[in-house]
C-alpha cells in the first residue's frame, strides 16, 4: 500500500538541507511538488541556486529517506522554473534560522537585527558568507559575526 502524500510530506520535513542542518528541505521551500506516478514517487525539487553544490546531496538524502520509510521507486525532478525565492522559506524555518545564529533573509537588505544578542547595530564585513546564499556580518555590540542568509 503506497503512504499518502501528506504522510510524504511530513517525511520529508525530517530531511535536513545538508548546508543548514537545522532546518529541512521543505523548511528551506525547496520541495515543490510530491506525486504517485503509478508505484514511483515522484518529487519536485527547485535548488537555491543553480549550480548549487548541495543539489546531488539533497537527491540522495530524499532518496534514502524515502527507501528508508519502504518506498522503493523514486524520481526526484529538478525543475528550475520558477526559480527558487526566500520567499518560499517557511515561518518555522525562517525561526529555526535565527535560533542557529543565522540571520534570515528581509526584503530591506541585510539583517535586521543580530541572531544572537537581537542588537540593530549591525555591520557587513563580506558580501560572501560561508556558502553563495549567505553574506558575513558582525554585531557591533556583541562583537560576533554571523552568516545573513540573502534575500533571492
Amino acid at each position: 500500500m503506497k503512504p499518502d502524500i501528506a504522510q510524504v510530506w511530513q517525511w520529508l520535513d525530517a530531511v535536513p538541507d545538508p548546508e543548514i542542518p537545522v532546518i529541512s528541505v521543505v523548511d528551506l521551500g525547496i520541495v515543490r511538488a510530491v506525486e504517485w506516478d503509478g508505484e514511483t514517487l515522484e518529487i519536485a525539487v527547485t535548488p537555491t541556486y543553480s549550480g548549487c553544490p548541495a543539489t546531488s546531496v539533497i537527491s540522495m538524502d530524499i532518496e534514502t529517506a524515502m527507501r528508508d520509510h519502504g518506498i522503493a521507486q523514486t524520481r526526484i525532478k529538478t525543475q528550475i522554473s520558477p526559480p527558487w525565492t526566500t520567499d518560499w522559506l517557511t515561518a518555522k524555518g525562517i525561526a529555526k534560522l535565527e535560533e542557529y545564529g543565522i540571520a534570515p533573509p528581509r526584503a530591506a537588505g541585510g539583517p535586521a537585527r543580530c541572531p544572537r544578542c537581537k542588537s540593530g547595530n549591525l555591520d557587513r564585513i563580506s558580501q560572501f558568507g560561508s556558502t553563495p546564499c549567505k553574506a558575513q556580518w558582525r554585531c557591533l555590540d556583541c562583537l560576533e559575526p554571523f552568516d545573513y542568509f540573502k534575500c533571492i
